[in-house]
């Protein structure tokens, strides 16, 4: 499938907006939610949202900097990872996924880099309200912004037109090595959930994960159906927690009316 230059431009804005969300505490640079505005933009939504799905399940794991780490960036398979899935025929959303990952390392670092150079912005802009030039001051404080939609434009628009160069390096990898690479792509979403499993588990919420897991893989329920189940599970156990807090609060307020009546008896 070839981009054409409309589609690579509106592509650019696409992750422009989407990278800029995230700095005005939106969830746009979210894998989903790019990969489903590059189907859009290409016609082709089901590959895109299998693609943005996977790359879900992979980064609630290793997608989340724990300490001083630092996480890939979902523009690798948001953006990447999907035009790959969407115009190369061997590429499945699996293989996309492990082929993209290089590129969020990378544009991991690059936001890196961007936020260093705007480290000064604020103290730049204060200097420049105190002395009243109010046009260096609106340029700074906005230049993050601005910054970040140059990025993202350039990210997107850069990585749709080369597609093309990028599928002929695909087409010569052995076809031995790319079926390996959709294997370990199909790991990566169930090593993502175990990581993020292994740290928001508790001993008493096991059973409803064994639950769940049975549900899904063995009565075959859709993930909708998972869902409510997990929600009625949620509900009664809010209804207990508030039941318990309003028993306590009588029983403490029985016991304070007793120790005020003995006081009153002893005076």
């Amino acid at each position: 499938m070839e981009i054409s230059i409309v589609q690579a431009l509106l592509i650019g804005l696409w992750t422009a907006f989407c990278y800029c969300g995230m700095l005005f505490g939106i969830y746009t640079n979210r894998a989903l939610v790019l990969s489903f505005g590059v189907g859009l933009i290409l016609g082709d939504v089901p590959t895109a949202l299998s693609c943005g799905a996977i790359a879900e399940l992979a980064f609630m794991g290793f997608g989340v900097g724990a300490g001083g780490t630092v996480p890939p960036n979902p523009i690798g398979p948001g953006i990447i990872g999907t035009l790959m899935a969407i115009t190369m025929a061997d590429v499945t959303p699996e293989t996309a996924l492990s082929l993209s990952i290089p590129f969020a390392v990378a544009i991991q670092f690059l936001q890196t880099f961007v936020y260093t150079l705007t480290s000064g912005n604020q103290e730049i802009a204060t200097n420049a309200l105190k002395a009243h030039k109010f046009g260096k001051w609106r340029l700074f404080s906005n230049f993050t912004v601005i910054l970040f939609a140059i990025v993202g434009f350039s990210l997107g628009f850069l990585g749709a037109s080369s597609m093309s160069l990028l599928g002929q390096l695909v087409a010569l990898v052995p076809q031995w090595l790319l079926k390996g690479l959709s294997v370990a792509g199909g790991m990566l979403p169930g090593i993502g959930f175990a990581m993020i499993m292994s740290v928001m588990l508790e001993k008493k919420l096991v059973p409803f994960a064994l639950l769940g897991y049975i549900a899904a893989a063995y009565l075959k329920m859709p993930v909708i159906g998972v869902a409510l189940v997990g929600c009625v599970f949620a509900l009664k156990h809010y209804n207990d927690v508030k039941e318990k807090a309003v028993s306590r609060g009588a029983v403490e307020l029985a016991v304070g009316d007793g120790e005020e009546s003995g006081r009153e008896d002893w005076i």
